[in-house]
């Protein structure tokens, strides 16, 4: 149960990131790999403001306008200067290693002895695990709820329109060029938020940690679009949150049959190629079952 817990609450922790990845993977249909550099920005200056004394709750919220000012540049960058989108990520997260590097002073920050999100609800009484639990549903349910009221305004339907139909979302008067710098930002504010309270749980930040970053969260979006392929997107924020959670469920189980936690990045992989082929998998078995059915008829 502890296990199971643990990997409860690290998954809702895990599925503010995977959101974030869901904004530009799947509404703007763009590959953003500035993800590995905003998820450790946001532990980076999260951390930093905790060592020198700020409130948790205000350093959180540096750590994700931090986030918002690195989205902005991978914009400006696919927008103004017309790089392609994957080579953007590259750029700003090769760019980023080193401005956290700056920011830290070396290559990790430890916050033990500083007070936390986490060690504000500890001190109510609360094991940390079940803080680390609270924490995750407060932060996932706000997230959620003003994602799903921002997307539903005529600014949000226009960054979904320009996601679906740039050609026509311009044609129609739309600001596209600004529709998907705003994209951008919204993605890596929520990431940068994901990574600094990931880094609040761990107690630490490190230059490293996020190595691997876009393929959790890819895997948490698509292991909720398998269980429910075609659903509305404040159904579909839900299911994220939900793939985020057996996704680390699916991990604490490899851990626990003993594979080396240095092999963790190997099984991640093959856990998002399962989930990837999933769907064609899926059309390849109802082609031949159906027949076959209809052949009895």
């Amino acid at each position: 149960m502890s296990i199971i817990l643990s990997s409860t609450s690290q998954g809702l922790l895990w599925a503010i990131m995977a959101i974030g990845v869901y904004l530009t993977f799947r509404i703007l249909d763009i590959a953003d790999l500035t993800a590995e550099g905003s998820f450790p920005l946001g532990a980076a200056v999260c951390a930093q403001l905790l060592v020198n004394g700020w409130s948790p709750l205000w350093a959180t919220l540096a750590a994700m306008l931090a986030g918002v000012l690195a989205g902005w540049v991978s914009g400006l960058l696919h927008t103004v200067l017309k790089i392609p989108a994957l080579l953007t990520g590259i750029l700003t997260m090769t760019a980023l290693y080193s401005i956290n590097l700056r920011i830290m002073g070396k290559a990790n920050v430890n916050i033990q002895m500083n007070d936390t999100l986490i060690t504000w609800l500890t001190d109510t009484g609360l094991s940390k695990n079940n803080a680390v639990l609270v924490l995750g549903i407060i932060a996932v349910t706000i997230v959620i709820t003003i994602l799903y009221l921002f997307f539903n305004t005529e600014f949000g339907l226009s960054i979904r329109a320009t996601g679906n139909n740039e050609e026509m979302s311009r044609a129609n008067g739309i600001k596209t060029g600004v529709m998907r710098v705003i994209g951008y930002m919204l993605s890596n504010g929520l990431i940068a938020l994901s990574g600094a309270l990931m880094m609040q749980n761990n107690g630490y930040a490190d230059i490293n940690m996020g190595i691997g970053t876009i393929v959790i969260g890819l895997a948490s979006i698509i292991i909720g679009e398998v269980i429910f392929p075609k659903i509305t997107l404040g159904k579909r924020l839900v299911m994220i949150v939900i793939g985020a959670i057996i996704y680390r469920l699916i991990i604490a189980a490899v851990l626990e049959l003993g594979v080396a936690p240095t092999d963790l990045k190997l099984f991640s992989a093959i856990i998002l190629t399962i989930c990837l082929s999933a769907p064609l998998v899926r059309t390849k078995l109802l082609a031949f079952i159906l027949p076959s059915k209809e052949r009895k008829v």
